[in-house]
Formats: C-alpha cells, structure tokens, sequence
C-alpha cells in the first residue's frame, strides 16, 4: 500500500505578504503505515532548510502542512513539492556512509542505531526533530505536532 504525498508551504515574499504552494501529489516512496492512512489529520511544523537543501529549496525556513503526522508523511509531502530527495536520503547503505579515519572499536560506548536501508540520510546529510537526530528518535516513524521544528541539514563542504 503506498499513500499520496500532498503539501503546503508557506513562504514569505520579504514584504511581509505570505505566497503559498501546493504540492504536487505524485506517489510517495515509503510505504503508509496503517495508522498513517486511517488519519487524515493535519499537520503544520517550521521546516528549517540549510546548505545545499537551502539553496535547492529557495528558503531558510518555512511553514509547511501536510497529511498525516509522522516524519515519513512530512517527507513525502516535502519531497513532492521540492525536489530535494536526492540531497538527502540514501537508496543504499553505500551512500549512508563514509570511509573513517581509523576502525572502530569492537566495544562502542552507548546506544548505536541507525535507520533501516532506505531510510537512512546521506553521508553529511541529516534531518532533526526538535533539536534531535530521527535516527535517535524513531526514524521515520517519528511523531510530529503542530509546530514542531524539522531541519533538513546538509552542509556545504570545502576542501582546502
């Protein structure tokens, strides 16, 4: 079963006159879950874009409303409208992750988790709740209410 992504953003035209967009409604990737297709609840939370998300997106910040209540749904909706998917979610575990410096330690100290493959955020790129890593939160599944704060982070990168 997979749901219809649809959106709103809100953004300001600098003369303090607010210009609003709808989304496009083409088919989301991830698949609904069942409490997320059963809701038709709206949601409006601050998204906040920086580095390379902001230059795609056109805006720093911005209100955006969407369907339903979870981090997935917001992605959905936001990626139907913006075309920034590519930016910031990673197809294989490959793109998730970077060569270190050195091995990591057999022992890590704490909780190590990470998104499920698909779900993770590419190598630099990452998206916050309220201050919060999702991938220390519940992932995509994330619980969202109105007025919460998603950043949608990948940074620029130089290289002396």
């Amino acid at each position: 079963m997979e749901t219809e992504a649809t959106g709103t953003a809100e953004r300001s035209t600098g003369d303090g006159v607010g210009e609003r967009s709808q989304g496009a409604g083409e088919q989301a990737k991830y698949p609904a879950r069942e409490e997320e297709s059963a809701s038709s609840t709206e949601t409006t939370v601050e998204v906040r874009c920086t580095g390379h998300v902001r230059t795609a997106v056109g805006e720093p910040s911005m209100e955006f409303t969407f369907e339903g209540t979870t981090l997935r749904a917001l992605l959905d909706a936001f990626f139907a409208q913006f075309d920034v998917k590519d930016l910031l979610i990673a197809e294989t575990e490959a793109e998730a992750t970077t060569s270190g410096w050195a091995d990591a330690p057999e022992d890590l100290p704490g909780k190590w988790e990470k998104n499920p493959e698909g779900e993770q955020t590419r190598t630099y790129a990452r998206v916050a709740v309220n201050g919060t890593f999702n991938e220390h939160l519940d992932g995509l599944d994330t619980r969202l209410a109105d007025g919460d704060r998603v950043a949608l982070m990948y940074p620029f990168i130089f290289c002396c």
